[in-house]
């Protein structure tokens, strides 16, 4: 079975859940404000709303053990609203996590860029992130419950999402190793898809949202991204040397770099983009700043 936890998302709730086998969906309803109740019944797919949200829990987290607490499968697939699957992937996830043993599988789905911010930044964030981040040296740094398989038995062991709920794959992640439980990390190429973050707007709460998990599982992984990301701005400088100094096929090189790592014209753009961006989120981490997520409050300290 599929939970998918959703507030506000008509738009996207039915190609979530029609991409999905027939009757094995169930949306939470995070008490959305439009029509999403509505579009997922008319999809197919069951629909309950969320409880109501106890004091300093996140909603995301409360919807996920609102619709944990309804099934009795051996295998529970938790995943977005904004994502959608080809066929065959549940069952090919199901397969992999039970061959090998896995208790708890988080899927890096395809990501699809739609407006030119999403297509010029979000590549680079992602190569950033994986500079960060090892999932051999610490996979639950890199656990992402976007699309997340777990074996219902050892969920319920854990405690469900009732155990974390800021970051709560993380979390998780972190409490099956704590008792030794195999997790893994996977990715898919064209089975699964996602749209993170809509627009400039949506990257830039979607990247200082983010930025908690590393003050959650180690600061070092975000202190060495934001080194990267500022190691890479001195492309410019030292390609304006290059030419100065009539070093001119090594310019040339080092003038395709980006481009070449990231596989698009625009990746310059990128490099300098990002870095507003990336401030913004040190700051609110430095600075203890609540964040905005959905029209409610995910982080505040008093």
């Amino acid at each position: 079975m599929a939970i998918i936890p959703a507030r506000n998302e008509q738009a996207v709730i039915a190609r979530a859940v029609r991409s999905l086998p027939p009757d094995s969906v169930i949306v939470v309803d995070d008490h959305s404000e439009d029509g999403t109740a509505e579009a997922a019944r008319a999809a197919g797919a069951g629909v309950v709303l969320a409880l109501p949200l106890p004091r300093h829990a996140i909603g995301k987290a409360n919807a996920c053990a609102t619709g944990a607490r309804l099934l009795t499968s051996r295998w529970i697939l938790f995943t977005d609203a904004d994502t959608w699957f080809e066929a065959g992937f549940l069952s090919a996830a199901v397969g992999h996590a039970e061959a090998a043993g896995i208790s708890l599988l988080s899927i890096y789905l395809e990501p699809e860029y739609e407006t030119l911010a999403e297509r010029v930044l979000l590549p680079y964030a992602r190569a950033l992130f994986f500079c960060g981040a090892n999932p051999k040296a610490n996979p639950a740094a890199m656990f992402n419950g976007q699309c997340l398989l777990v074996r219902r038995e050892a969920y319920n062991f854990l405690g469900g999402h009732a155990a974390g709920q800021l970051v709560e794959d993380v979390k998780l992640a972190m409490l099956a190793q704590r008792h030794r439980l195999k997790i893994a990390i996977a990715s898919v190429a064209g089975q699964g898809h996602a749209r993170m973050y809509e627009g400039y707007s949506g990257i830039c709460r979607g990247i200082e949202r983010h930025a908690f998990r590393f003050t959650v599982v180690s600061p070092w992984i975000g202190i060495s991204i934001f080194v990267a990301a500022v190691a890479m701005t001195l492309w410019l400088p030292a390609l304006v040397w290059l030419a100065k100094d009539r070093q001119w096929i090594a310019a040339v090189v080092f003038a395709l770099l980006p481009a070449a790592l990231l596989r698009s014209w625009y990746a310059p753009l990128a490099i300098y983009g990002i870095l507003p961006i990336l401030l913004r989120s040190l700051i609110s981490i430095l600075a203890v700043k609540p964040i905005l997520w959905k029209g409610r409050t995910v982080r505040a300290v008093s």
